[in-house]
C-alpha cells in the first residue's frame, strides 16, 4: 500500500530532524501508520541502526517495510517497554510520535470515524478487541456520557447531548454515523462527503461552527473507544525509562489534551506536570526542551489541511 495513498505524514522532516538521529542508534516510531516518519528514519541510519515501529492497525501492518534495519510491532504503543524489554533493548536513542488519527482513518467509510459516511459506529484502532463507539452509546449512563463529551470533546452541551441520546435508544440502539446523526437533529442533502450540514437540533450556531461541534464529539468518542489519554500517559512514561541520556523525543500532537499531557512530560517528567525544584529553585526533571514548539509551514497547511492543528515538541533526556 503506497503511502500517499495511506497517509501524508506532518511535520516530516521538522520532527526526524527533532530526533538528531545517530547512524547506529536504536530508534521507535510509536505511530506507524503509512510508514511515512519510519520511511524517512531508515534513510538516516546506518547499517547497524534499527527502527521499531508501532502500530495496532491491521491495515497499518500491511505497510511494514522491508529492511532488516526495521521491526514491525502490531501493538499498542503503551506497552513500549514491555516490548523493548522482549527484544533485548535496553535503551533507545530517539522516539518519535505523530499522535491523532491517520487521514487513511477519517477516508476508511466503513470504519466510523468521520461523520462524512454513514458508516458502522467502530472507531476501535485495534479491531481484534475492546468497545465500540456504539457500545459506548448505548450502553453507558447519562452521566459517563456526558462526562466523556464533557471531558475528551471540550462540548459545553455535552449533558443535553447524553440526554438526547440516552432518550432515543431506549427507542432504538444506535448503530451507525446516520443513526448518531438523525439522534442529534442533523440531516444531510445527499450521501456525497461534499455536502453541507444542515442542522435542526442543539449543536448547530452556523454552519461551520456545527461542523466543529460534531468534530468534536466524534473525536471525544474515538479518544473514549480507544483509552487514547491512558495509552497516551503509559507510552510517556515507558519512553522516559528507555530512552537513553541525550536520547530525543520528538512528538506531534492535533488537540489540547494530548498536547498538555506532552508538554507536562517534557517540562516536569510527569504526566500532571507537578514541579519539583531544588534547593536553587532549578526544576528537576528528567528533560530539556529542544527549541520551540514548531507548527507547520503555511505551505504544508494548504497541501495537507491535517496538518493544521499540529504542534511539535522535542524533548532531549538529561
Amino acid at each position: 500500500m503506497n503511502d500517499g495513498q495511506y497517509h501524508i505524514p506532518v511535520l516530516l522532516k521538522e520532527s526526524v530532524d527533532g530526533l538528531d538521529i545517530q547512524p547506529d542508534g536504536i530508534y521507535v516510531d510509536v505511530t506507524f501508520g503509512g510508514g511515512g516518519h519510519s520511511r524517512e528514519i531508515l534513510s538516516r541510519l546506518g547499517p547497524k541502526g534499527h527502527l521499531y515501529s508501532f502500530d495496532q492497525d491491521a491495515d497499518a501492518e500491511k505497510n511494514a517495510l522491508d529492511d532488516d534495519r526495521f521491526t514491525f510491532v502490531r501493538s499498542n504503543f503503551r506497552y513500549i517497554r514491555n516490548w523493548m524489554q522482549y527484544y533485548g533493548v535496553e535503551q533507545i536513542d530517539g522516539l518519535l510520535g505523530d499522535l491523532g488519527v491517520s487521514s487513511h482513518h477519517f477516508d476508511d467509510e466503513t470504519r466510523g470515524f468521520s461523520f462524512r459516511f454513514d458508516a458502522p459506529l467502530d472507531m476501535r484502532m485495534n479491531k481484534r478487541a475492546g468497545q465500540t463507539a456504539a457500545d459506548i452509546l448505548n450502553n453507558y449512563r447519562e452521566e459517563q456520557l456526558a462526562d466523556v463529551f464533557y471531558l475528551y470533546g471540550e462540548l459545553k452541551n455535552a449533558r443535553r447531548i447524553a440526554k438526547t441520546i440516552v432518550t432515543a435508544r431506549s427507542q432504538q440502539p444506535i448503530k451507525t454515523t446516520g443513526d448518531l446523526l438523525k439522534v442529534l437533529g442533523i440531516e444531510t442533502e445527499n450521501a456525497s462527503c461534499d455536502d453541507t450540514l444542515r442542522s435542526v437540533g442543539e449543536l448547530t450556531i452556523v454552519n461551520a461552527q456545527l461542523k466543529k461541534d460534531l468534530a468534536r464529539l466524534f473525536q471525544a468518542l474515538r479518544i473514549e473507544v480507544n483509552h487514547e489519554m491512558d495509552a497516551l500517559r503509559d507510552m510517556l512514561n515507558g519512553a522516559t525509562k528507555v530512552l537513553r541520556q541525550g536520547g530525543r523525543m520528538s512528538i506531534i500532537t492535533y488537540h489540547s489534551l494530548e498536547d498538555r499531557i506532552v508538554k507536562n512530560v517534557m517540562r516536569s517528567g510527569n504526566v500532571e506536570g507537578k514541579v519539583e525544584q531544588d534547593f536553587f529553585g532549578r526544576i528537576n526533571s528528567p528533560y530539556r526542551t529542544v527549541g520551540k514548539m514548531i507548527t507547520p509551514s503555511e505551505e504544508e497547511q494548504q497541501s495537507n489541511p491535517r496538518s493544521r492543528s499540529a504542534k511539535l515538541r522535542i524533548a532531549e533526556k538529561i
